[in-house]
Formats: structure tokens, sequence, C-alpha cells
């Protein structure tokens, strides 16, 4: 479902409304008194999802007094997108989430259409928000909206009160040849002592750029530059941006809308990538040469990071993308998830992408099978399950192609196959289940002829990292809960020389 059908649903919610005054009150004891409406079946068991109603963006991800908070983009009344709310929860090992009161609620005239994305940040010991409000002015909702950045603060990190000074960055703040009306998704960081935030926008000309502020006290900014923008090949509107350091390299990640694809990657109408480089503080430009997909699934948006106690730098994602069919949004009451976080690795001007050990705690039942010969056609594993992880190995032998099949049940399955010749993974989820099928592709070697994945499945969702990280796969999928078999295949001969699977539960 796109945003245009969510707000053709708000409307009809609200027809008999003149007014409707959303308060953070108000969002709270909705989500009491109809959190057990919501259907349990595609409900995932060690993912963050939304009480009720609908989740996208991951906002305001930190390590704040002794824990992990993550805000995210929340319309609690339908699942579907509406005027957004921050909904807010806090984790102590980024795997197990308690849902907290809704941090922000568009109550202002600056941000009564919507509370958008942003970020935090720790300043004088309170937890800073700095947010995009969203304001409509005129019938056609799509068009007619302007879009400014403002800060809200807490000193527990639960209840935000917010400035007096909003908007911080206002309209005469959008520098000339920029959209005024897309502009937003603030990532703030602080360097040698001053404020930077970063903030997607476009051309108006059919080009996505990142535009770049200074401040000393997150109140009072300035313009400084235009710090990137696209070549044409990456979109005409850039949302979600992110910069950060990994050791003498700049890394910006954001999401590009409508860019087309190259080849295997970015085949989804909205993708996420980054890039390394330097910025330039003074004059407010990044340097860079490449970029590269973030994941190269069917379902990962949004992404957002922060850094830990233990100076891990993490990132997690939107577990969906914009304009596709989400099964649970018709009677489940709840639409929306969180990926797993996930720690980045730099090696060289590549990043890695690696599941975070806190995992291991909640693993149980764990078995463990070596060198199982494959030979033409399907092998059963007798094995089973809906919530598990799945670390496989395969020696590509004199094999074509081989892979696994999971969630398999009666017509149902969800392939992840390997190529040898064209050294392509595929994770084909056609016969899936109920929602969107399709398939995704990546090139990877083989090193000394084996491929190793590391697979997540959570009910319905499917997450892929392979040959440790160096790239990962991601995609939601319904099938039937009956549905649970896993099956290895090969076309020609070859060893599945290691599998191991453990439940996991929390």
């Amino acid at each position: 479902m796109d945003k245009e059908q969510g707000r053709e649903t708000i409307q009809e919610l609200n027809h008999s409304t003149t007014e409707v005054k959303y308060t953070r009150e108000r969002a709270n004891t909705y989500i009491e008194q109809h959190q057990h409406e919501v259907d349990p079946t595609y409900r995932l068991g060690y993912h963050l999802m939304p009480q009720v109603g609908w989740m996208n963006d991951p906002n305001g991800f930190i390590y704040f007094n002794g824990a992990y908070h993550l805000f995210y983009q929340f319309y609690p009344y339908a699942p579907v997108w509406g005027p957004m709310h921050w909904g807010h929860a806090v984790s102590s090992d980024l795997v197990t989430w308690e849902h907290q009161p809704v941090a922000l609620a568009p109550d202002r005239t600056y941000d009564i259409d919507g509370c958008f994305s942003g970020s935090a940040i720790i300043k004088d010991g309170k937890l800073a928000l700095m947010y995009t409000g969203h304001v409509v002015t005129g019938p056609n909702k799509d068009h007619d909206y302007y879009q400014t950045q403002n800060i809200a603060e807490s000193d527990n990190g639960i209840d935000f009160v917010k400035s007096t000074h909003n908007p911080v960055i206002p309209l005469d703040l959008i520098p000339a040849h920029t959209s005024k009306k897309d502009f937003r998704d603030p990532k703030v960081f602080e360097r040698n002592g001053m404020y930077y935030c970063v903030l997607g926008s476009n051309d108006a000309a059919g080009n996505g750029l990142i535009l770049l502020y200074r401040s000393t006290d997150l109140q009072q900014w300035s313009f400084v530059n235009v710090m990137a923008q696209s070549d044409g090949t990456l979109g005409d509107n850039w949302e979600c941006p992110d910069l950060f350091a990994m050791g003498d390299q700049d890394v910006l990640i954001m999401s590009p809308q409508r860019m087309p694809a190259q080849g295997d990657n970015y085949r989804n109408l909205h993708s996420t990538v980054y890039m390394m480089g330097n910025l330039d503080e003074e004059q407010g430009v990044l340097d860079y040469e490449h970029y590269y997909p973030l994941d190269c699934g069917f379902d990962f948006y949004a992404p957002q990071t922060t850094e830990d106690a233990q100076g891990r730098r993490i990132m997690i994602a939107w577990m969906e993308t914009w304009e596709t069919e989400i099964p649970t949004q018709n009677a489940h009451q709840w639409a929306g998830a969180m990926t797993l976080p996930r720690e980045l690795i730099r090696k060289g001007d590549r990043l890695t992408f690696q599941p975070l050990p806190e995992l291991k705690q909640y693993r149980i039942d764990g078995m463990e099978h070596k060198d199982i010969r494959l030979d033409d056609g399907e092998h059963d594993l007798e094995l089973s399950g809906d919530r598990y992880e799945l670390h496989a190995v395969f020696e590509a032998e004199q094999a074509q192609q081989f892979g696994l099949k999971l969630r398999t049940g009666e017509n149902e399955e969800t392939i992840i196959s390997y190529d040898v010749a064209q050294s392509r993974l595929c994770f084909d989820r056609e016969r899936a289940g109920k929602g969107p099928g399709g398939e995704r592709a990546v090139e990877v070697e083989l090193r000394d002829g084996k491929l190793e994945l590391q697979i997540f499945v959570d009910a319905s969702s499917v997450e892929i990292f392979i040959q440790q990280g160096e790239q990962v796969m991601t995609g939601r999928i319904y099938p039937d809960p009956s549905s649970t078999g896993i099956k290895a295949f090969s076309s020609g001969v070859s060893t599945l020389t290691e599998l191991r699977k453990w439940d996991l539960r929390v």
C-alpha cells in the first residue's frame, strides 16, 4: 500500500470529524485499548514491530543512559500510513524491546500533519530529537505541503518537550535551486565542537541531493552547502541520510527514490546506498567516487545508524518498502517491522554487515550436520521451524546450481539458490505464500569453492548474510503457518559441508 491509499483510508476514518487533534495521550490510550485486537499469525518473534497500527522509518536510534533507544514513524489508529507520530522502544541488547509511551505527536502548527523522520543526540545530559514537521497547505496532499526542522528535548529519555524556538531550520534556510517542499529527515551529529545535520532533498529537476547545516547549540542553524547530489543515476529524491566516520573515512548512507536499476542491483522502486569518502567540513562537500547497495533483497529502507558504548557502528532499517502489498494490513491490524540490527565493519572501501552476537543467548534446540552429499534433486534435511537461525556452508564441486528451500509446505517454498557459472545468488519468494512475489539476485564469488550463508527466519521475514556479511538480502514472506520445512537441493554434485540450526526464542 502506498501513502496515497493510506491518506484515503485516514480520510474515511475521520470523515465525521471536522478537526482531529492528535496528542501523545490520545495515542497511548488507543494503543492500550486496541493492542489486543492484533492478529498474531505473522507477528515476529525477535524483531521490533508496532503494538498496533502502522510502523515505518527508524528514527532517533541512540544509546542513552545505559540503554538503546529506537524511535520510529508510527500511526497507531490504523495499519496504514497516516499523520506521523514517533513511537518509541528501549532495549538492553537490541533483541528484546520494551515499548514506551509515544514520544511525539503532530500537535503544533509547524508539524500538524506529521512529525516526520529524524534523529537523536545527547546534549548537556539531555536527549534531543531533531525531526521534520510536515504541513499540508492545500487540497492536493501530494503537492501542497512544506517541511521544516524542529527540536524536542527530554531529561529522562521518555517525556519530550518541543522547543520554543521551533522551527529551528525554517523555510528561509532552504537554498536556491533546491526543492521548497521535499526537505526532510535530519540526521544530527557532533564533530570538532560543532553540531551538523544532513537533510534529504532534491533539486526540483529530477535529481536527489543532501544538504549540510551547522550549529553551535542545536537551536540556531546555518546552511553550509549541498554536500552530495545525484549524477543522474541515483534517483529523483534522496531521503533519510546518515553521515558518520569509520577510521579515516566518512560514510554516507541514504535512500534514493525511484532509482533506475543497474543490472541485478536496485531492483526495488526505492533503494538504499552507501558511499565512502571524505567530508570537507568548511566547504561542506563529501568527496567520494563509488556507491554500493546496503541490502540486495526486497524489503529494506530508510536505514539509520548509531555508535554504542562498545564503539560498534550499528544499523537498523524498516523491513518493508513503499508501494507494495503488506498482507497484515487487511484484517491483522498492524503493518511494518524493523530489520535485525547489523554491525557495520569497514574493509577497505567497502562495508560488511554482521548480525549481533547478542542473538546467541536466545538460541535453543541446536543441531548440527556435516558433509551431506547432494546429487541431482532435493534432499529433505528433516528440519523445520518458523523462527530460527541457520548456518550453512556449501562446497560447489561439480554442481551447476545448489541451495536451500525454506518454509516449505503444500505448494509453498522460499528458495535461496546459487548459480555457479554466473556467480549469482538468487532469493526467490515467488511461491512463498501471500503477499508480493518476485526474486532478487546479487553477484557473489565463491571462496575456495565454498558458499557460506547465515540465515535468520522469523515468522514473516528472511534475512540472508552471505559470505560472512559481504552482502545481505532481506525480504518479508507470508507463508501458511504449517509451511515449516527446510530442504537442500543441487543440480549436479555438491556437498553441504556444514549445517547448523538453532530455534530463536525471546
